[in-house]
């Protein structure tokens, strides 16, 4: 069992009711061109995600999951509609502040942990404090606390290779903790894993979103789907439904 701390919370803890919609989307669409055909993978999408939530996002292939993924994630830009994170207006910026804000206020969880070989746990951890020009000091002091935080305090001199694939996505969720983002935006995190490192996983998932963490989950699995407090269902590049699930 992996007990989570966090230090300090945003709104949206437990115990505080007053939420803000962290994520609002407004008429989202995505068309891309295919030679003289247009694919729709996104039509006029409304929705509110608000800060503290739990949500999980599915549909089958071609239903749009992995172009409101990239969205979210402020890796692409819509073709129309507004799409505002934390409050602001994300839909139309230029690619290299599109890139500032992945680095300020995404943290990003991948399928395949995508972490850098040749770099340890800790400096794995500390890759987007470089990149926000955090000093060595801090940065080496909040790597060590984020690798305590997921369990892996024992580790953190080994490399990807020399973990299992439980550990190194522990390494992933640390590394997308790094700059306390706004959200945390997760693609299939346990899909690579076996049941009990992907229960793991999930346990750590649920404890930070209890301690005020937004979570988005992309996924396929309905298990995983059920932890989250709402689940988006999409199809044909629509919202079909949304499920809200009973949390104890």
């Amino acid at each position: 069992m992996i007990v989570l701390i966090l230090g300090t919370l945003p709104r949206g803890t437990i115990g505080n009711n007053d939420f803000m919609d962290i994520v609002a989307i407004e008429k989202l669409s995505k068309v891309y061109l295919m030679g003289e055909v247009e694919l729709h993978a996104l039509r006029q999408i409304d929705l509110t995600f608000e800060e503290g939530k739990y949500i999980a996002i599915m549909g089958p292939s071609g239903s749009g999951k992995s172009t409101l993924l990239n969205l979210l994630g402020c890796l692409d830009q819509p073709t129309s509609g507004r799409y505002f994170l934390g409050g602001d207006d994300v839909s139309q910026l230029d690619d290299d502040t599109l890139s500032m804000i992945r680095g300020k206020r995404i943290g990003f969880i991948f399928q395949s942990y995508n972490l850098i070989a040749q770099l340890n746990v800790i400096e794995n951890i500390e890759v987007p404090l470089y990149y926000q020009g955090v000093g060595q000091r801090e940065s080496i002091e909040r790597a060590r606390a984020l690798a305590q935080l997921v369990g892996l305090g024992e580790r953190i001199t080994h490399r990807p290779t020399e973990l299992s694939g439980g550990q190194q996505q522990r390494v992933a969720i640390a590394r997308a903790l790094a700059n306390d983002p706004l959200i945390i935006l997760a693609d299939e995190p346990t899909g690579n894993l076996d049941s009990e490192s992907g229960s793991e996983i999930l346990q750590i998932l649920d404890t930070l979103n209890r301690q005020g963490k937004t979570v988005i989950v992309v996924t396929h699995d309905p298990q995983v789907a059920q932890r989250a407090e709402e689940v988006i269902h999409l199809l044909d590049g629509r919202v079909e439904r949304i499920e809200r699930n009973r949390k104890s």
